[in-house]
């Protein structure tokens, strides 16, 4: 798979809280310049991207972002708020805690009000691997397929780990062939894209678009 193809695979990402509008405005440019799958950007941010890049590219924002413990009431509000002001995607992450407490409805029925908030809007959900044990991935990639989630994602790049092609290898077991899968955090390379791609995802979240382009690597981030 060569470079630009593997670009179309990227959601071009910056999610860190002190990034400024000029930041933002030079990963719509990159994104916009090497054809990137979306930008992942806060929800703050959305409406000026979205404005600015104009139908260019796809926007996509994180909801319950990074720990995933809002109720399910804001993260519907988040989700619908985030469409209003021109989001196309949304990542959002689930509720690990009840996750891990077997409250399997609870975690169904938090997805699932996001789904329902995005309408036609992709949603890919954020199960935070680096937390969970092996039974407790499973569960959450089953949960979010459930739910009817058009994705499920690694990490959210802000807890103690990102993708592994383990994981990955599992998520795409588990959800099967018709399900997206999103590799995040951990991707530096044009090397580790094509190697996450090869075990099975079919979107990776990574700052690193531009290194990826040129054929670099880059040292930590997202």
């Amino acid at each position: 798979m060569d470079v630009k193809e593997i670009l179309k695979h990227v959601d071009h990402t910056l999610l860190l809280q002190p990034s400024t509008w000029e930041e933002i405005k030079q990963i719509c440019d990159d994104a916009m310049e090497y054809g990137t799958a979306s930008v992942c950007i806060p929800p703050s941010y959305v409406k000026q991207a979205a404005e600015y890049m104009n139908g260019k590219m796809a926007v996509c924002t994180v909801i319950g972002f990074p720990n995933g413990y809002m109720t399910t009431a804001a993260k519907e509000f988040e989700t619908k708020d985030a469409l209003a002001n021109g989001a196309s995607e949304i990542d959002m992450v689930i509720n690990i805690g009840a996750l891990k407490s077997g409250q399997n409805e609870l975690v169904e029925s938090d997805i699932k009000a996001v789904v329902d908030a995005s309408g036609d809007k992709l949603v890919k959900v954020i199960i935070e691997t680096c937390l969970l044990s092996y039974d407790e991935k499973v569960q959450a990639c089953q949960l979010a397929k459930l739910a009817g989630a058009d994705f499920v994602k690694t990490s959210t790049g802000f807890s103690t780990g990102g993708a592994t092609i383990e994981d990955v290898e599992l998520m795409r077991e588990v959800v099967g062939p018709n399900m997206g899968v999103k590799a995040a955090g951990g991707t530096r390379s044009y090397k580790d894209a094509q190697a996450f791609i090869k075990a099975g995802a079919n979107r990776i979240g990574t700052s690193a678009g531009v290194a990826i382009m040129e054929g670099e690597s880059v040292d930590g981030g997202y």
